[in-house]
């Protein structure tokens, strides 16, 4: 079991034990969990266009937390900072609730993370749910825009979790894993403990997930090389 790391760990390491490209295949993705644009409610932005707007009135000037170089907020961030050609400063973190307690603090101005880490803060209205990085809208927060609706089409991430096996596992085991996987995600205990993580079933067959995976290792490969992202 992978997550989107998978597509972005080539870009990010010099060296890696196996080519993500050849040495396993995909069986079944498993859910996408949706990454939130937040800001603390002090810092004066109410919409992902007002953020936009007054970081490229002061260039330089606003800086963005993440979990770490490398980490799926970072790339989020990444993705966000490419779709709007901002002038921002990354400032790496120990984990998404240090993202969240440092944005509070005023010490960093934003970031994208799991809906689940900024709900408490969203609730008590500290912190503001300016977007979203999926497709669609998130049943967790679903009065929260898309990055496409707000004009950011380009700076959709999916944070998935998938299943792969080695590459020479003959077809037949891997579709009935897919078969499989595809009927628990139907399961309203399954449901009901995604929804709980503010994730979604992301069903896909094998072939798929395949395309899907060459997509993304091609994309983000290419937009963390050209902003130089190196995790050693």
């Amino acid at each position: 079991m992978v997550s989107a790391g998978y597509a972005f760990t080539p870009a990010i390491y010099d060296q890696l034990p196996y080519d993500p490209g050849k040495d396993l295949a995909g069986v079944s993705p498993l859910a996408n969990l949706p990454s939130v644009l937040f800001v603390s409610s002090t810092l004066g932005v109410t919409s992902a266009q007002d953020l936009v707007a007054l970081a490229r009135a002061k260039p330089g000037a606003l800086n963005y937390a993440s979990a770490g170089i490398g980490s799926a907020s970072h790339v989020s961030a990444e993705k966000f900072r490419a779709a709007t050609g901002l002038d921002i400063v990354h400032v790496p973190l120990k984990g998404a609730p240090e993202m969240v307690a440092e944005t509070l603090a005023g010490r960093t101005h934003f970031g994208l993370v799991g809906i689940t880490a900024v709900l408490p803060a969203l609730r008590d209205k500290r912190i503001l749910a300016l977007a979203v990085s999926s497709v669609k809208r998130s049943p967790a927060l679903p009065e929260v825009p898309t990055m496409a609706e707000v004009g950011l089409p380009a700076a959709e991430f999916d944070f998935w979790i998938g299943v792969l096996a080695p590459a020479q596992t003959p077809r037949a085991i891997v579709n009935r894993l897919n078969v499989e996987i595809a009927r628990a995600l139907q399961l309203p205990e399954v449901l009901e403990r995604l929804a709980n993580l503010g994730a979604e079933p992301m069903p896909m067959r094998p072939e798929q997930f395949d395309a899907y995976m060459r997509e993304q290792l091609a994309s983000l490969g290419s937009l963390l090389r050209g902003a130089g992202v190196k995790a050693n």
